[in-house]
């Protein structure tokens, strides 16, 4: 006989497999977004992938919150390696900027 726990784990593990999926299924939304140069199906399939990921994240253990700090962190370590992004487009700075402006908008709340 199955025990609650168990139930618990055996869900957990078939909800990260379907997350999983959930992504590869966003990756070739995006792809055919692409082909099609449709900026809705664009922004539809990146939305479907960060949020997916987002979730995929909570599945594993970590917060949104520590998702967020680990990105500004990754954004941070990007501004100081001089990654071409920055360089070509200032994108690295304009969404750390952007995350801030977030981050303080919700403190203020």
């Amino acid at each position: 006989m199955s025990h609650p726990k168990e139930i618990d784990i055996a869900r957990s593990i078939r909800t990260i497999e379907w997350l999983k999926a959930e992504l590869i299924d966003g990756l070739a939304a995006l792809f055919k977004a692409l082909v099609k140069n449709s900026n809705e199906m664009i922004g539809d399939a990146l939305t479907t992938i960060i949020m997916t990921c987002y979730f995929l994240g909570k599945r594993l253990g970590l917060s949104f919150h520590q998702l967020d700090q680990g990105l500004k962190e990754k954004l941070r370590s990007h501004l100081e390696t001089d990654h071409q992004l920055e360089k070509w487009y200032g994108d690295i700075s304009g969404l750390l900027h952007y995350m801030d402006e977030k981050t303080e908008e919700r403190t203020n709340w």
